[in-house]
């Protein structure tokens, strides 16, 4: 069973089947501040996983839990509300805490997102130095869930690609791959926050290094 239907939902269409509920719905945008749109989610979670008790529960919640800089927003507090809900309630879980990811579609407010539109309409822009992003490509959850998630239990996983990029280095790749020179002011500011990761995750990208990954995000989607 898939709650949901944007850029993650269809990401693990694959893997539908009954006694699983992969959890996919929900506030998107880590900006939102309306109280409606994070109740709006928990409800809908709480009354899917009272209905669906006996099924392991998969959560796609965020790599901004682990930032210091946000932990007083709205979407930080409800992701960390939501998690410490399923750790509760449910007997069978997952909790995946996901970086930035990359992929078609999906929130425009995405980092890739973001930028690539930005550059592409010669839009200015702010450049915080300072700032590092952990980066997912959108195929890299399937992949991920295939070949280690599928039997975890009651676990919570950062997933993303363990390497911290500076944003100089996404603009220079989405420059070079839609032949476009970025019109950005440059402040010495910005977050960065260091996550720890499962060996199951160095297991995972072993032997792809970090360039390779940003270029490949950049052919396949922008």
């Amino acid at each position: 069973m898939i709650i949901g239907n944007g850029i993650i939902a269809n990401a693990v269409k694959s893997y539908d089947t009954d006694n699983i509920v992969f959890f996919a719905s929900g506030v998107s945008n880590s900006l939102e501040t309306r109280p409606s749109e994070f109740e709006r989610e928990f409800s809908l979670l709480k009354s899917v996983l009272a209905d669906n008790i006996e099924k392991k529960l998969i959560y796609f919640s965020t790599l901004s839990v682990h930032d210091q800089s946000k932990q007083d927003s709205p979407y930080v507090l409800h992701k960390k509300a939501v998690e410490d809900y399923i750790k509760h309630y449910s007997d069978h879980f997952l909790i995946l805490r996901i970086g930035n990811i990359v992929g078609n579609g999906g929130n425009p407010n995405t980092l890739f997102n973001f930028l690539s539109t930005r550059i592409r309409n010669d839009d200015e822009f702010t450049l915080h130095l300072k700032a590092r992003r952990l980066l997912l490509d959108i195929e890299d959850i399937s992949k991920f869930l295939g070949s280690h998630c599928m039997q975890v239990e009651n676990k919570t996983i950062n997933l993303a690609y363990p390497y911290y990029y500076n944003l100089k280095e996404i603009i220079n790749a989405i420059e070079k791959k839609v032949d476009k020179k970025a019109l950005f002011s440059e402040a010495d500011e910005g977050d960065f926050y260091k996550v720890d990761f499962d060996q199951d995750i160095e297991t995972f990208f072993f032997g792809i290094n970090s360039q390779d990954y940003l270029e490949t995000l950049t052919q396949k989607y922008i």
